[in-house]
């Protein structure tokens, strides 16, 4: 999980819903052992928890809620050199699927971090809703054992095993599998409750059926979100590199 970022992805833009914004990017992320673990939640709780500025993006009528751990490489401003000990780290999303003016994006319920630095800059800047957390990630052959456990009072949890169960595949436009990873932008608000979207690039997911052994979750109930006893839609995907623009303001 230590391989340089490559740069060659902003060339790579066919595939993109909307242009690329026409100013520079701004960060670099590569994302790595990530699991894509999706449930379907209960509408009118999804409509409670997602405010109000930003209409819910439906598949079939029906709201999914992802949990997505990860392992973070090569994060740092473009043209300043990386720091390895900042750079580093494990991560975890619990997200869900809004749209705004017909762009399609992730709004973000909560984010685990293992480096406070990171935590707090991102809380700083955008005011994204990241937690310090205590976090080990290790893979062991193909199976990834991942723990998070959340400090401070508002405490929650993950622990699995995850490991792919078929060849990498792209997803189809129009597929629910599609529709649940393929997204190039953020949607929050600012610290003065303006809402704000924050675009993002990267090739095309290469991505993989999985199987978990979810040991412990208490993700979604940190989040007051319910995900039942279902079994949830598994994804997996090796590595993916990554470009993310400042913030840009939504106009009323």
């Amino acid at each position: 999980m230590t391989g340089r970022f490559d740069r060659s992805i902003v060339n790579s833009t066919a595939h993109r819903p909307w242009p690329m914004p026409g100013r520079p990017w701004l960060m670099t992320q590569s994302w790595n052992d990530l699991l894509f673990a999706h449930w379907q939640v209960d509408l009118a709780e999804m409509r409670r928890a997602v405010p109000n500025v930003f209409d819910l993006d439906l598949f079939g009528g029906a709201a999914w809620l992802g949990i997505v751990p990860f392992y973070m490489t090569n994060v740092g401003i473009r043209n300043v050199p990386a720091v390895p000990w900042l750079s580093t780290f494990p991560e975890l999303n619990v997200r869900t699927y809004v749209r705004v003016a017909e762009r399609p994006g992730v709004y973000f319920f909560s984010l685990d971090a293992a480096r406070r630095l990171a935590v707090a800059g991102a809380r700083a800047l955008l005011n994204l809703p990241y937690y310090l957390a205590d976090m080990k990630v290790e893979r062991r052959g193909e199976v990834v054992d991942y723990h998070t456990v959340r400090r401070g009072q508002r405490a929650a949890d993950f622990k699995a095993l995850y490991e792919t169960t078929s060849t990498p595949f792209v997803a189809t436009a129009g597929s629910l599998e599609y529709f649940l990873t393929e997204r190039y932008c953020l949607y929050h608000h600012d610290r003065r409750d303006r809402p704000y979207r924050l675009e993002i690039h990267h090739r095309p997911w290469s991505l993989q059926h999985a199987r978990a052994d979810i040991r412990s979750n208490t993700m979604a109930a940190a989040n007051h979100l319910t995900i039942g006893g279902t079994a949830p839609l598994l994804h997996f995907a090796r590595r993916q590199d990554a470009v993310a623009w400042a913030p840009t303001r939504l106009r009323a």
